[in-house]
This record gives structure tokens, C-alpha cells and sequence, in this order.
């Protein structure tokens, strides 16, 4: 199976939508209780190319076209003096994992972000997935802070590690 690494686009938020649920019922990557509809992906989407933040995905390159993973970055913090810093996001798909996607994913972001003059790629990652640091790892991030306990979800403390990459 072959796989194709492009913008995302309207068709694309019917399974940006299922992963982004999945995640939210079934993990703690991310920090949300509350499933979303189509219409919220959609205003993120546009409120995202709005912005020139670019959203990747990561896609079957047959005629399905399945969405295998999406990634993202947006502001990291709303003052004026973080204008440097962006904090991405990236998920893949369950049944996709362990295949390199999210690391590609992740790549297709540091050109976008230099060229809107950002420094600084930030990425908050729960404490427990050794997966996503040792990714981050091994695409130049480091560990920059450690926040315990600042988190809820299925009912137990999370802690949090921020990442943080040069570009």
C-alpha cells in the first residue's frame, strides 16, 4: 500500500473526524472528554488555513483515499510574545500505527512553520506515551518541562511533558 503526504482538504474531515474521536473515547492523547461533529473539523479546518497553519494528512493512495493520519500546529499561547512559537499536533490512525506516519506527519511541518518566521515547535505529549516522546526524540525535540498532575481523564491525574524543536 502506498501512501500519499499532502494539504487536507473538505473530503478529508469525515476521517480526520473519526481519528480525532477515537482518540478522544479510547486514549489520553488527547486532554478532551466531548466527541466532536463534522461541523466543528470543519471550523477548525477553515479557522486553520485562515491562520496559513497548514493540516497534513497522510492517506491511502488508491481510490478510497482513507485518511491514515493528520497533523497540525497552531498558536501556542494567544500573547503577542509567543508569536515565534507554534504547538503542533499529530494522530494516526490505530490500525496505521508503527509504519512511520506520524514522524512524516511531523516533518511536513517545519518548513510551513520556518515560513511563517516561527522558531519554535512545541509539542505537549501525555507522560505516559513513551511512543510519541521517543518519536519526538528522534526528530530533534527535547524534553523542556515536566507538569504533574495538571490533567484529568477516565477518571486519573495526568502529567504532562513539553517537547520543544529548534527550527
Amino acid at each position: 500500500m502506498f501512501m500519499l503526504l499532502r494539504h487536507a482538504e473538505e473530503r478529508d474531515l469525515v476521517g480526520i473526524l473519526d481519528i480525532y474521536n477515537r482518540a478522544v473515547l479510547t486514549s489520553t492523547a488527547i486532554w478532551n472528554d466531548t466527541l466532536v461533529d463534522l461541523a466543528n473539523r470543519r471550523a477548525w479546518l477553515a479557522d486553520r488555513i485562515s491562520k496559513r497553519y497548514p493540516v497534513m494528512v497522510a492517506v491511502e493512495e488508491d481510490e478510497d483515499g482513507a485518511v491514515l493520519g493528520y497533523a497540525s500546529f497552531g498558536d501556542f499561547r494567544p500573547f503577542d510574545g509567543y508569536r515565534i512559537s507554534v504547538e503542533h499536533s499529530v494522530y494516526v490512525a490505530e490500525d496505521a500505527r508503527g509504519r512511520g506516519i506520524g514522524g512524516q506527519l511531523v516533518g511536513t511541518l517545519f518548513e510551513p512553520a520556518r515560513a511563517l518566521g516561527k522558531k519554535v515547535m512545541i509539542g505537549g505529549i501525555t507522560a505516559g506515551n513513551a511512543a510519541s516522546i521517543a518519536l519526538h526524540r528522534k526528530l530533534g525535540f527535547e524534553e523542556s518541562g515536566h507538569m504533574r498532575g495538571i490533567g484529568i481523564k477516565f477518571g486519573q491525574r495526568l502529567d504532562l511533558v513539553l517537547m520543544q524543536k529548534e527550527l
